[in-house]
């Protein structure tokens, strides 16, 4: 059975609009899964996932949160992490591709609001 990306609470860093000296840079992470990605709701499903967070944590790689396509081949994956090599050597470890890895901010449809004429 097919379950989302989700992920941990614990490993979600501060205001995600928010880049100040001590915070990660954010990024984007594209992968593709051209047999799909399948994760169990299963302990083995949890332990993957556990996994990947724990793997992430040696290269100081913070997973945020994912976004799965419909036919599940493709993610799109928000991280916070000190370079797009640290990204790669940490997905590295867990055997997940790395398709692109683009640097982001935040830019909300509220940007303009009560800013002056």
């Amino acid at each position: 059975m097919w379950v989302g990306i989700i992920s941990p609470t614990f490993c979600v860093a501060g205001d995600p609009g928010r880049k100040g000296r001590d915070e990660m840079p954010r990024y984007i992470v594209e992968r593709e899964f051209p047999k799909g990605l399948e994760i169990p709701t299963t302990p083995e499903g949890q332990k993957a996932m556990l996994g990947v967070v724990e793997n992430n944590l040696t290269e100081q790689v913070t997973w945020v949160q994912s976004f799965v396509t419909d036919d599940h081949t493709k993610t799109f994956c928000v991280y916070d992490g000190p370079s797009p090599e640290a990204i790669r050597r940490a997905a590295g470890l867990s055997d997940l591709p790395v398709n692109r890895i683009s640097e982001i901010s935040i830019l909300d449809p509220y940007f303009y609001v009560g800013a002056g004429a």
